[in-house]
């Protein structure tokens, strides 16, 4: 096999649904991207990261697509992703996947001169009470969250009135995971997140990703939807200036953009994992996609056992 394509139990083609809208978006995205690698004479499969019965080694490159639920079994999928990366070539690399698992790339980009949404992290174990963290990073209300997550998972809008009732929360959290705190950012219930897609170095497109009316989440697991969106040239600079901080430089890439509280554009999330690419929205860029998959092979890059 030349390639497989990384999805999680949920969304095995075996267990789609009609019913399941949500469900039936992930497979059109991924028949999007295996039609395009099919299109290049390239043998594909498609099977979840913790499928037990896939021999990883039969195919020469893993691409991860949808492994949402990696963050809810971080110990196994680490555990799986550590021993599979000798099996089979990982993309984007291994490396890569690691450091982008942890939300302190932000304070990486930060260094590396890339604006981002204004953090501070504290590590696990940690006793300083929530009050006095949110006095540190100033402003009048937060978001809270563990640095390693995804869909909101133990996201909490925190202000002034709320800070007690959640500190119960934040301790119980901090004994578990390292945390980060956030200004809330007034500019996402009002216009939204700007997701920039970035293949093979260039931006292919763009979508604008709106909370719920009363709400500041944009994931469509709280009501949040996804429109048009035409990159400015300023939002195109900034998502590939985060990408080409990269090291290696990734195949693909989704850069998340937000106004900060001064009204700067900031990267809010740099997704190098498993990030929703929209193909539906612009079929061409699952085949620009495809040929950087294509070229990879071409050049033998994946003949090695492991990708440094």
């Amino acid at each position: 096999m030349d390639v497989t394509v990384v999805t999680e139990d949920r969304y095995t083609f075996e267990k789609s649904s009609p019913k399941d809208w949500y469900g039936e978006q992930v497979l059109l995205e991924d028949q999007l991207l295996i039609a395009a690698l099919e299109k290049r004479q390239l043998n594909v499969t498609r099977k979840s990261w913790s499928d037990k019965n896939y021999d990883w080694a039969s195919t020469r490159l893993a691409i991860f697509r949808s492994t949402w639920d990696y963050f809810d079994r971080l110990s196994e999928f680490t555990t799986w992703l550590s021993k599979i990366r000798f099996q089979t070539q990982l993309m984007n690399p291994y490396d890569l996947i690691r450091w982008n698992m942890d939300k302190h790339y932000l304070d990486d980009l930060s260094k590396l001169n890339v604006p981002v949404v204004q953090t501070s992290f504290r590590a696990r174990g940690s006793t300083e009470n929530l009050a006095s963290w949110c006095e540190s990073v100033g402003g009048d209300e937060w978001v809270l969250k563990p640095v390693v997550s995804g869909a909101a998972r133990n996201t909490f809008r925190i202000n002034a009135s709320t800070i007690n009732e959640h500190d119960s929360i934040y301790r119980e959290l901090i004994v578990k995971e390292d945390m980060m705190l956030q200004p809330f950012l007034s500019s996402i219930p009002k216009h939204g997140e700007v997701s920039v897609v970035v293949i093979n170095g260039s931006t292919t497109h763009a979508v604008l990703k709106k909370a719920k009316a009363g709400d500041y989440r944009v994931q469509d697991d709280f009501g949040g939807t996804v429109h048009a969106h035409i990159a400015t040239p300023e939002e195109i600079h900034i998502a590939q200036k985060a990408v080409s901080a990269c090291e290696p430089q990734p195949l693909y890439a989704r850069v998340d953009l937000v106004r900060d509280n001064l009204g700067s554009i900031v990267v809010s999330e740099l997704e190098l994992i498993e990030p929703e690419l929209w193909f539906r929205n612009n079929p061409e860029a699952a085949e620009r996609f495809a040929d950087g998959v294509f070229s990879y092979l071409a050049l033998g890059r994946a003949n090695s056992s492991v990708i440094t």
